[in-house]
């Protein structure tokens, strides 16, 4: 095993989960109603949103797989946060819960916003 392999052990996603660059992402929630889904706190999602995000705090624990639990699993849902760590981390816990397209945003809302 390779020191970086090593070092970056379980950082693959699921086959699952697609990261889209910003122009991709745009085009993909601009055809029509989507789950859009902002994993920030609700401190952050008040500051700046993405236009018709819903927002599920990532680090709400059973509140946040409880309102998952809500969404369709076999429809895409489209996910951010600020960067794209957590909603990179949502995103295998999502793949856990049954979903089977799950798109997040590279770079998280501050690239949105540039």
């Amino acid at each position: 095993m390779s020191l970086l392999s090593f070092l970056f052990k379980g950082q693959a996603l699921p086959d699952q989960v697609q990261i889209l660059d910003r122009e991709d992402y745009k085009m993909a929630i601009s055809k029509g109603k989507v789950q859009l889904v902002d994993v920030r706190t609700r401190g952050e999602f008040m500051s700046g949103h993405i236009k018709g995000a819903s927002n599920i705090d990532f680090f709400q624990g059973s509140a946040f797989r409880a309102a998952f639990s809500k969404l369709k699993k076999d429809k895409p849902l489209y996910i951010y946060c600020q960067s794209g760590n957590r909603s990179q981390k949502a995103a295998r816990m999502l793949v856990d819960m049954g979903f089977q397209e799950v798109y997040d945003l590279r770079g998280g809302y501050r690239i949105w916003t540039y």
